[in-house]
């Protein structure tokens, strides 16, 4: 039986809700793995990578649906229109990102061993910029459930703290390289760490692009200085 227009609707928010569900289950990973990391803790690292499976699996379901949603669609010659499809497209984009979120966490997760075995120690501003990349994620996905442009575009600003984290956070470990107070073995976990926060800030900011692409039309894109919208063509 052929599927009404409100039908199809029904299923691009059914997705939406399952993908929310979604970031905020990354959201746990990444809050699990900082945790860990920060305090060494093995069995923790552990866990915090094995929440990854559920992501996996739900990552691949929701892209599914989608694909299936879509070749429903042209089956039945249902023209979907600009707002679904723009809706469709921001589930398989930001599905992505998430899934990416994830797997910068388990990275992070898969460190602790390291640290514990040369007993690191970092500076607080490396505990800053891990709890600002949790934050982004979380407004991240808080805009998405909201569908809401203005704190989509409070991501895009925010990404530029984590970069100036990440730069304060190196400035500092090459300081004390240079003055002999940190091994170059800790330097590099600082700079893994570091690396991942800002991958993540990185991640945030495409969800936030395609979220103000969904509700505006608009084509957001990064500049040197700052970031710019390309409105829709009328």
């Amino acid at each position: 039986m052929p599927q009404s227009p409100q039908g199809f609707t029904d299923r691009i928010e059914a997705l939406r809700s399952d993908l929310v569900a979604q970031g905020r289950r990354v959201q746990a990973l990444l809050e699990a793995a900082f945790s860990a990391f920060f305090r060494r803790d093995s069995a923790a690292a552990v866990e915090a990578v094995a929440l990854d499976d559920e992501v996996d699996r739900l990552d691949v379901a929701i892209e599914r649906d989608c694909v299936n949603l879509l070749t429903d669609a042209t089956r039945q010659g249902a023209a979907l229109d600009p707002a679904q499809l723009r809706s469709v497209l921001t589930l398989v984009k930001i599905n992505n990102e998430l899934e990416r979120i994830a797997d910068a966490g388990v990275e992070v997760a898969q460190l602790v061993g390291h640290v514990k075995a040369i007993g690191a120690t970092f500076p607080d501003t490396l505990r800053v910029m891990a709890n600002s990349a949790v934050g982004i994620l979380r407004d991240s996905t808080t805009s998405f459930a909201k569908l809401d442009p203005v704190l989509a575009k409070i991501v895009l600003q925010s990404q530029h703290a984590v970069t100036a984290f990440k730069d304060a956070v190196l400035r500092d470990s090459e300081e004390r390289i240079a003055r002999g107070a940190m091994a170059l073995d800790v330097a590099f976990q600082l700079h893994e760490v570091a690396s991942q926060c800002e991958l993540i800030a990185d991640h945030c900011t495409n969800i936030a692009e395609q979220i103000i692409y969904q509700t505006t039309g608009a084509v957001v894109r990064h500049t040197e200085a700052k970031w710019i919208e390309i409105p829709p063509k009328a």
